[in-house]
């Protein structure tokens, strides 16, 4: 299985800051050493190009990123210090993401060993999400008619809302958003559906959920195209999940989609979202149980 990695996706932030920004690099090695991919299943993106970009953003907001001129007050909702190498690191993101599609749509799954940043809303950033890299490979897709219909499979324990208010108006997008319904974000946008699971729940009751929820979607409507956000923020111990699904709970979800998506032909872009276990090197073994049911999948 081909995905898309970049060492520049890692970019160093101040030793107290929340966000596991060391769990990229961890990823790549942990896939490496266990052979779960290989050397040259990996692609290395270049930089996405500002006429992409604007597929989804504003002109004004990515100046502002380029120029390093955003307001103090814009800066504190995206949560991360902008610095040059934040501007290079979400666009290197969002082309690997548009890599992966690539990919995918040639070898029926691919993944982007980052990505998922779904609270990039058109003219802003928030919660750690810069620039949106779903929605700019989708839009770009469409623009160049590789693909017209697209889903989003949202499993992140926050709801997708930047994509969600991407997408609202478009039908040939169907968002689906199943999260934490009494966590971040406070004011929801409005996805094609949203599922809001109460604190706590476990393996079984959020399994039986998807599993009902994916087959409804996927009777209604048809993709060209699949992108799962395939945050681990849902797992037990999770710094700001506050959901309750183990080790086996998190596979049995990613087989869930998986082979929901391959037993109807669907090629599928894996993003890894949001995973804030205790330590990096947790987040980053979570995140690999993805891959590694993936590829096994595909064997």
């Amino acid at each position: 299985m081909r995905c898309a990695y970049h060492s520049g996706y890692f970019v160093p932030l101040p030793p107290s800051h929340p966000f596991p920004m060391a769990k990229y690099p961890l990823l790549h090695e942990r896939l490496l050493r266990a052979g779960v991919l290989r050397q040259h299943d990996l692609l290395e993106p270049g930089e996405a190009a500002l006429e992409d970009l604007a597929l989804v953003h504003s002109r004004d907001y990515l100046e502002c990123l380029a120029s390093g001129t955003l307001a103090p007050a814009d800066v504190r909702r995206i949560g991360v210090p902008w610095s040059p190498a934040l501007w290079r690191r979400s666009r290197l993101a969002v082309q690997g993401t548009m890599e992966a599609t690539r990919a995918a749509l040639a070898d029926g799954i691919a993944g982007n060993l980052a990505g998922g940043t779904h609270h990039a809303f058109a003219g802003h950033g928030e919660g750690f999400c810069v620039l949106n890299d779903v929605a700019v490979a989708i839009r770009t897709l469409q623009r160049d008619g590789a693909a017209r219909r697209a889903l989003v499979v949202d499993l992140d324990v926050h709801q997708g809302n930047g994509t969600a208010a991407i997408f609202e108006d478009d039908a040939d997008v169907f968002t689906f958003s199943m999260h934490g319904e009494r966590n971040y974000p406070t004011r929801k946008m409005r996805s094609t559906l949203d599922i809001g699971l109460p604190d706590g729940i476990g393996d079984d009751e959020y399994l039986d959920r998807l599993d009902v929820h994916l087959a409804d979607i996927l009777g209604r409507f048809v993709p060209d195209v699949v992108f799962y956000l395939a945050g681990v923020d849902p797992a037990s111990g999770d710094r700001y999940g506050r959901l309750a699904l183990t080790d086996g709970g998190i596979r049995r979800r990613e087989r869930c989609v998986l082979e929901t998506c391959r037993a109807r032909g669907l090629p599928l872009v894996i993003t890894i979202a949001g995973g804030y276990a205790p330590t990096p090197a947790r987040t980053a073994e979570l995140h690999a149980i993805v891959f590694e049911e993936a590829v096994g999948l595909s064997a």
